[in-house]
């Protein structure tokens, strides 16, 4: 059953009305309060003067007439494909087609041997990035965990490259600078067979960080979200307000402050290089008042995601947003039912790109092998519904009803042989539906257990080989290439 890029759209939490009401509010925000910025981005201040934006040097202030915002969004891609290595693994990101995957930067993970919470290694970011490529209803690999263990100038290049030789899916990450940009573009243009093939078939892309919310540039992020787009390598524009902290707290205040971050960003993409590919990064979150930390498992973080596409849409822009987060230390009912309802609300939304869906706990901090393997379950759940009812007439099935008859039996037709493994979705082995009997003979597990299993079998199957030698080969000369587990 393929469950990937189907029709989202069902659900959406704001009326047509309030989506143009938020876009309103948006342009007023870029037209009156601007947009602050960090020293060292005087280049990109330029340009946007140059185009009609009004600077304030004094206050390093910078305001955006509404006719200039809309010019340079229409320049946007209305679809892009983010590409796996193995085609069957494409993205094709447009209207309310979506795709689930995981999200970046944990620095935890419990570790699968003893339960224990302990830092993520190079290791650890190559078997989970094999175990997400052999869950199928894990879309695309962003990488999940920050490499602990290695110096910070060696971050770039190993956590792609460690993302690349252990799945085929699409890779998407953060670096750390502009030279890490170009370093990873080589790598990658030495696996795609040049830089031009690359281009055509991108199978890498980033993410920036460049609003620090509320409403300042950040000069690091924006710079290399430019030279990202001088390349043509799709670039995702994430900015991660938190309602009550870093944005009003109210959801519509959070949505329009944050709807005016991805307006400026665009603006500056589009004028470093029109027609640049990229995804509407919106991510709004809340903070937990009482600790002052990020909550990540409340039920409104899947309202306000649904609602970042209804936004993104509306100015006909793919998105990139969340779902999956657990305020959850551990894979237990908690994160189950936060992961199930936000993963769910983005889904029948329509997002097209959402992260941080498969392997997160402890809002973000935290991954574990077994809640990877939960979250593929969920996933495909979600994307099942996603998938509808088929009313055709085969599976209407009049004829096969009349032919039982009443008080017959369908459960040996062959109309049911048919359809027994596609009309229902097909559990990957986490969810239990044996006898209470059954389930006790067979050791009594619990979902938990049960996927710490599969996430084990899994990693036992062999070792894949997506760099072929002779690229892997020079790739190394090239570069200081860390992991060593993998085998030629």
């Amino acid at each position: 059953m393929n469950l990937m890029g189907l029709q989202g759209g069902q659900y959406r939490p704001l009326s047509p009305e309030q989506v143009e009401t938020l876009h309103e509010a948006s342009l007023k925000i870029l037209e009156k309060t601007g947009m602050t910025y960090e020293q060292g981005l005087e280049d990109t201040v330029k340009l946007l003067e140059d185009n009609g934006a009004a600077i304030d040097r004094d206050r390093n202030n910078i305001t955006f007439p509404r006719d200039m915002i809309m010019e340079q969004v229409a320049k946007t891609p209305e679809k892009i494909v983010l590409y796996g290595q193995d085609p069957k693994n494409d993205l094709h990101l447009t209207e309310d087609r979506v795709h689930l995957g995981t999200g970046g930067a944990a620095i935890k993970i419990l570790d699968p041997e003893t339960g224990s919470v302990r830092p993520t290694t190079l290791k650890d970011l190559y078997d989970v990035s094999r175990l997400v490529d052999q869950l199928d209803n894990i879309h695309f690999l962003v990488k999940p965990c920050v490499a602990t263990d290695i110096a910070v100038e060696d971050y770039n290049v190993n956590w792609f490259y460690t993302c690349l030789c252990a799945s085929s899916k699409h890779i998407m990450s953060g670096v750390n600078d502009e030279k890490g940009l170009h370093d990873v573009i080589e790598m990658a243009s030495m696996i795609a067979g040049g830089l031009d093939k690359l281009v055509e078939r991108p199978f890498i892309s980033t993410i920036t960080c460049f609003a620090i919310s509320p409403l300042k540039l950040c000069t690091q992020s924006t710079l290399i979200m430019q030279e990202a787009n001088r390349f043509r390598i799709p670039v995702a524009l994430s900015s991660a307000p938190m309602a009550g902290s870093t944005s009003p707290l109210t959801m519509a205040g959070t949505l329009a402050q944050l709807h005016a971050e991805q307006l400026a960003g665009i603006t500056i993409c589009q004028l470093t290089k029109a027609g640049a590919p990229l995804l509407y990064g919106g991510i709004p979150g809340m903070a937990n008042l009482n600790t002052m930390g990020y909550s990540g498992g409340a039920v409104e973080f899947g309202m306000m995601n649904a609602a970042i596409h209804q936004l993104s849409k509306h100015i006909k822009v793919p998105n990139y947003n969340s779902s999956g987060l657990s305020d959850s230390k551990v894979p237990d009912a908690q994160a189950g039912y936060e992961k199930a309802f936000t993963s769910l609300l983005a889904s029948m939304g329509g997002s097209n790109y959402i992260h941080h869906s498969a392997g997160m706990l402890e809002s973000m901090l935290t991954i574990a092998h077994e809640q990877f393997v939960i979250d593929d379950e969920i996933i495909g759940n979600c994307c099942k519904v996603l998938k509808g009812i088929d009313c055709d007439a085969e599976h209407l099935a009049l004829e096969v009803i009349d032919s039982v008859g009443p008080g017959g039996n369908f459960m040996t037709t062959a109309h049911t042989m048919t359809h027994l493994r596609t009309e229902y979705y097909n559990s990957n082995g986490v969810t239990d539906r044996k006898s209470r009997e059954k389930w006790e003979e067979d050791g009594s597990l619990d979902a938990r257990q049960r996927a710490l299993d599969i996430a084990r079998k899994l990693l036992a199957n062999p070792k894949p080989s997506y760099i072929p030698k002779e690229i892997d080969k020079a790739i190394r000369e090239k570069f200081n290439i860390l992991l060593e587990i993998h085998e030629k």
